[in-house]
């Protein structure tokens, strides 16, 4: 193993390989600012560049466009409220509202600051770790991915201010429920589509995430617009919001967020160490944990500027983009989109990952693992010299800005699917956003709903497959029935706080 990393380091920091881990992390970072394109459009962009390379070499660069790419992604979440990435839709709860109250700067320096050391935290853990933490990967099934789907689910409680728990239960069910749309992988039949072609492959996250969060709110902000000439009032919020802000950090803030980074690190990285579990499920997860050890005061800074609500899920997803090298490198299975796009690199190498790679390719094992420190200084170093002139985004005339974010979103749905259709279904769901909004209703409930509903429904069809139909998975198993457990607690803990909370005033009231 001392071997191993020793190689490591020498493939790793050749001049080489260190130009191309900067030219993979500004790429990846760049792409990911982009609303529409992600990691995977990024990777595939790289493989025709990697093939007249040495197999190490490839694959660094390509994980420094991954990692970059998210790491990137925060941006767009930031700045406009366009998460094209699954992973980064949990920054913008928090994110977007801080830069609308003029601190921007300080929401993309905690942004860039939490990812180093979400990324870096996991990357020493993957050093010291990786062979081990392939048996515990291993030893996950399907009925534990299940509870595990059913725990990230259960983030709705944190996503739920006092009153709402009932409306963000509703949303998420819709999300469910839109991610059924489509054929069944399962059987080939036909759900939802009502005789539509286009409906066959069901709804993609990025024309949700688009209608709901960046187009709605560009819509929304029109509205704003028309009400303030109407009254000849300017808000001053929206004054604040063209702001960039400093960029520095407080120590009392620092303070703050530390607990939070490092938990957030060692949650983000467990979870991208399972098999289809990745940055989205972590990054949720980090998000309901931050919001249910926050105390009473803190909960309601949640989703209007909490600094803490910023740094968990920009830890977590970063953490987890390096957690899911583990089930790649070690057992050949791809975690998510992404790393089943960079397993088929490796394949196209002539290497089978798995359990022999740290052993027949250790250079290859081994490099990849140590330019993610590289990689994770590289990204702060391009990114926080950049972060006034990024964040001089929010200084454009607000007509040109909306008219910006409606470009992006349009053409970046387009540009995934080439479909007409998809641009008058995106039309659709935004309005519908619009009175949902205006009805108080969040979406953030309503996505994580959708990205986890075809997984959720992947994993009980195989547990029950597994057991003959028989819901008995449900406790069979000591991990699933210990998740579960967890998941009960965290969806009744707001309900039974309330109701200590009622029973100690009580006396008071009597008194």
């Amino acid at each position: 193993m001392h071997d191993g990393i020793l190689l490591g380091f020498e493939t790793a920091f050749s001049m080489q390989n260190i130009l191309f881990v900067i030219f993979g992390c500004f790429v990846g970072t760049f792409i990911g600012m982009l609303p529409g394109l992600g990691p995977i459009t990024a990777i595939a962009l790289m493989i025709p560049i990697t093939y007249g390379i040495d197999p190490s070499s490839g694959m660094i660069l390509m994980a420094g466009v991954y990692y970059g790419a998210i790491f990137g992604g925060s941006t767009s979440s930031i700045l406009i409220n366009a998460p094209g990435v699954a992973g980064t839709v949990a920054t913008s709860f928090d994110g977007y509202p801080l830069a609308r109250q003029g601190q921007a700067g300080k929401a993309l320096a905690l942004a860039a600051y939490s990812s180093f050391c979400g990324g870096t935290i996991a990357a020493v853990f993957l050093l010291v770790a990786a062979p081990m933490l392939s048996k515990v990967s291993l030893s996950f099934q399907s009925p534990d991915y299940f509870a595990l789907l059913v725990l990230g689910l259960t983030a709705i409680a944190a996503f739920s201010n006092k009153g709402q728990f009932l409306k963000s239960i509703m949303m998420t069910l819709l999300g469910l429920m839109l991610a059924t749309v489509g054929t069944d992988q399962a059987s080939g039949v036909e759900r939802f589509t009502f005789g539509q072609i286009d409906l066959l492959d069901g709804i993609s996250f990025l024309l949700i995430a688009m209608s709901m969060f960046a187009l709605s709110e560009a819509l929304m902000s029109i509205i704003a617009k028309s009400k303030a000439k109407e009254g000849e009032l300017a808000s001053a919020e929206q004054a604040a919001s063209t702001k960039v802000g400093s960029l520095k950090i407080t120590k009392a803030e620092i303070k703050e967020v530390a607990p939070t980074v490092a938990r957030s690190s060692v949650l983000g990285f467990f979870v991208g160490v399972l098999p289809g579990a990745g940055a989205t499920i972590a990054s949720f997860l980090a998000y309901g944990l931050e919001r249910n050890l926050a105390s009473a005061k803190e909960k309601l800074k949640f989703g209007k500027g909490s600094l803490r609500g910023l740094a968990a899920p920009e830890t977590a997803n970063n953490a987890a983009c390096s957690g899911s090298f583990v089930p790649l490198l070690t057992l050949g299975i791809p975690g998510s989109g992404t790393t089943a796009v960079m397993l088929g690199a490796l394949m196209a190498y002539g290497i089978q990952p798995g359990p022999r790679l740290f052993l027949d390719n250790p250079e290859v094992f081994w490099s990849v693992i140590v330019s993610m420190y590289l990689g994770n200084i590289v990204l702060l170093f391009i990114n926080l010299p950049l972060i006034p002139y990024i964040a001089k985004a929010l200084t454009l005339p607000k007509q040109l800005l909306t008219v910006l974010i409606l470009f992006f979103s349009l053409i970046g749905v387009y540009l995934v699917s080439f479909n007409a259709f998809d641009i008058f279904m995106m039309a659709g769901f935004s309005v519908i956003a619009i009175g949902l909004r205006l009805l108080n209703f969040g979406m953030s409930p309503l996505i994580l709903g959708f990205i986890l509903g075809g997984m959720l429904e992947q994993n009980l069809r195989r547990s029950l497959t597994l057991y003959d139909g028989s819901i008995s998975f449900l406790w069979d198993r000591p991990i699933t029935l210990t998740i579960l457990i967890v998941a009960a607690l965290i969806l009744l803990l707001p309900k039974l706080s309330e109701f200590v909370r009622r029973g100690r005033n009580k006396p008071a009231e009597v008194n």
